[in-house]
């Protein structure tokens, strides 16, 4: 059944609700990561944030308004990251190992700035529907612009563009989770965005 989303119950206008806003969700990925889901309750999360339990629920009538919360801002910054990559590889038409490393690199970043709260959103599946559409319609504008700039490439071998972006992105996706949300050791997770790259250069290439 189709979680339906909550939104916060009061909309944050001024400065200092918006701010407290930002100290609530801030303090949930904290507790959540120290107690888990199960124990990251609305009340550990007021108290890490520094306000009452009655000024959490002004904004958000339960924790999974909570969860909701935080997976729109995930989901907004991942666009953000997204559209500034397409502008700068679009723009720039970089070589083969410049675009790969650009979308290794992009993918990384996003996972490794919130680890936990990846895992919570995505293995856990507390993406709500409507995100999970919004994050797989960014993904398949990322494929498109791949592909074409695929096309560019004379050193990529003959082959369906559209087919090899698909398995660039998906791979990359994967590998950074991988990477980010359940890391290996650390010597193969410092060398890890440079494997991957020449993993999909090989791919590309034969």
């Amino acid at each position: 059944m189709a979680r339906k989303a909550r939104n916060p119950q009061r909309q944050p206008v001024q400065d200092r609700s918006r701010q407290t806003v930002g100290f609530i969700l801030e303090a949930a990925v904290q507790v959540f990561e120290a107690h888990g889901l199960a124990g990251g309750t609305t009340a550990r999360i007021a108290e890490r944030a520094g306000v009452s339990v009655g000024s959490l629920y002004q904004y958000f009538p339960d924790k999974q308004a909570v969860l909701n919360a935080l997976g729109e801002a995930h989901v907004a910054d991942a666009g953000a990251r997204i559209a500034d990559l397409l502008a700068r590889i679009g723009t720039a038409a970089p070589d083969l190992p410049a675009l790969l490393r650009a979308v290794v690199e992009t993918a990384l970043d996003l996972h490794a700035d919130n680890p936990v709260l990846h895992r919570l959103l995505y293995e856990e599946g507390l993406l709500t529907p409507d995100l999970r559409a919004r994050v797989e319609a960014m993904a398949a504008d990322l494929v498109a612009v791949v592909a074409a700039l695929l096309d560019r490439q004379p050193e990529v071998r003959p082959g369906d563009r559209r087919l090899m972006a698909w398995f660039v992105v998906q791979t990359v996706e994967h590998f950074a989770h991988r990477l980010v949300i359940r890391p290996p050791a650390a010597d193969i997770g410092a060398a890890g965005a440079g494997e991957l790259v020449h993993l999909l250069h090989r791919y590309l290439t034969g």
